[in-house]
């Protein structure tokens, strides 16, 4: 850990003296699940709208929870875990976009500054266990690893189940898929319909070793990426092909959590969060469009389940507008601390919310859709400016009318477009679009010189770029880590 994370560290122990135990209970702090999806659609599950896939542990968590209909994550992978993890826009952080591809790909020179406070961090100087169980993607050199990150223990995989050798799209050359605890590789993974047992065995031994104190388990799982996959158990059993068996199985994964919550009699003394890192691949966004990678409703607009037995009304929903950048605000505020208070967080405590306190509101006057480094549309209430919307052209979307975009409004409301267009223009002057603004509030991105892939390829070449190059204008400021 930096001197610089060290100080910040050191505030935060000062903040949190001013906190009781916990702010919420007048027991122990809460214990913290996070379950995190890859590539599940907002219409993919039950209590969503879903169909075609059974999802009855879902439903019942569910029925005994809150579902929050306007929660939102990043058009893709890397870009959603950034968020989640600092509170902050991907953009802020400079994990907008890979080195050279929309995500971080295999010794990637690129990852999370050590210099940001991650949730776990915050936690951790809770005196909480952390672990991260699944899918890190937010860089695999060591100083981005999640155990130099905040969580105690890390088992999993460093980035997408696709960058494997098998896959020789566009001449990748990916080296042997990681298996890794810690900061050590263990094995390769080379049978991927044990990907979502093994994640959930090794997150319910971590319940099992932390049931006497509070603990964060972050459990970000493989699936529903492509390529899928599921154990043999679940292969041919739903009626939605290979896609229903994987989600089916996380359904399962999700139902083992709480059997071991309510076998060690500390169920009521967890929050389980439920939700997904972008819109769909291969699944159902339901009535929203597009899917992932886009900044329609569709590829970031996802489905989310929180639970907390006695706190959180069983049955109740929100349209609010939230995201996954509000988890460091909120869970830092139940465990009795804070956010930082020495840079810019863009997410906001939510537990007013979750817990229905009458009057409660999003803190979002604005929320900003961003693709890479380049700024979309924004919703503040139930409108969204689009800057693409219809054939590339702007459009104005009432989303509580229309949850689809399909009618553009803004020849009718001009004033509205008018007014959401210059929170656009505030975005711009402090996030950045594009190369040519960066934004005057961004942090440095986490840069490794000459990085190294985990297990090196056989012919000792690095991953394939093809004819993709670096903007190193994308990256105004990069800390270099080693």
């Amino acid at each position: 850990m930096t001197p610089r994370a060290l100080t910040n560290i050191t505030l935060f122990c000062i903040s949190c003296s001013l906190f009781p135990l916990n702010a919420e209970t007048d027991s122990r702090p809460p214990n913290f699940i996070v379950i995190f999806i890859d590539d599940m659609g907002y219409g993919d599950i039950g209590p969503f709208g879903s169909t075609l896939n059974r999802t009855p542990n879902l439903d019942r968590m569910a029925k005994e929870g809150m579902r929050l209909t306007s929660f939102y994550a990043a058009p893709v992978c890397t870009p959603s875990r950034a968020a989640l993890m600092t509170g902050c826009y991907p953009k802020r952080v400079g994990l907008m976009y890979g080195s050279w591809h929309p995500v971080l790909m295999p010794g990637d020179e690129h990852g999370i500054n050590p210099d940001e406070i991650t949730i776990a961090e915050i936690l951790k100087h809770r005196e909480y266990a952390t672990a991260c169980i699944g899918k890190w993607h937010l860089g695999d050199q060591p100083a981005f690893l999640p155990t130099n990150n905040g969580f105690d223990t890390f088992y999993g995989t460093p980035y997408s189940n696709d960058m494997y050798p098998g896959n020789t799209g566009k001449s990748r050359n990916f080296p042997p898929y990681p298996l890794m605890r810690d900061e050590k590789v263990i094995g390769e993974i080379t049978d991927q319909n044990t990907i979502t047992k093994n994640l959930t065995d090794q997150a319910l031994r971590f319940i099992e070793e932390n049931q006497s104190n509070p603990f964060f388990l972050y459990m970000p799982h493989v699936m529903v990426h492509h390529p899928l996959h599921a154990g043999q158990e679940f292969q041919g059993k739903s009626s939605n092909g290979i896609l229903g068996d994987a989600i089916e199985e996380i359904d399962w994964s999700v139902g083992e959590v709480f059997k071991t919550l309510k076998r060690l009699e500390i169920d009521n003394d967890t929050l389980v969060m439920f939700t997904s890192d972008n819109g769909p691949a291969a699944g159902i966004a339901g009535p929203l469009r597009g899917k992932k990678g886009s900044t329609f409703e569709g590829g970031m607009r996802e489905p989310c389940i929180v639970r907390w037995p006695g706190r959180i009304g069983a049955g109740t929903q929100t349209d609010e507008i939230t995201s996954t950048m509000d988890l460091l605000p909120t869970l830092a505020r139940l465990a009795g601390s804070s956010a930082p208070s020495d840079r810019i967080i863009d997410g906001h405590d939510i537990w007013p919310i979750l817990s229905d306190q009458l009057g409660a509101r999003s803190g979002y006057e604005a929320l900003y859709y961003y693709s890479r480094d380049n700024l979309n549309a924004v919703r503040s209430g139930p409108w969204k400016l689009h800057l693409k919307g219809d054939n590339g052209k702007p459009a104005l979307y009432q989303l509580n009318n229309d949850i689809g975009e399909t009618t553009n409004l803004i020849e009718e409301h001009p004033a509205i477009a008018e007014r959401l267009a210059a929170l656009m223009e505030n975005a711009r002057i402090d996030l950045g679009d594009g190369s040519d603004r960066p934004g005057k509030n961004v942090r440095p991105i986490g840069f490794w010189k000459n990085p190294k892939q985990l297990i090196p390829n056989a012919n000792g070449k690095p991953v394939g770029r093809g004819d993709l190059k670096i903007d190193p204008q994308m990256w105004p400021t990069r800390h270099v880590v080693n």
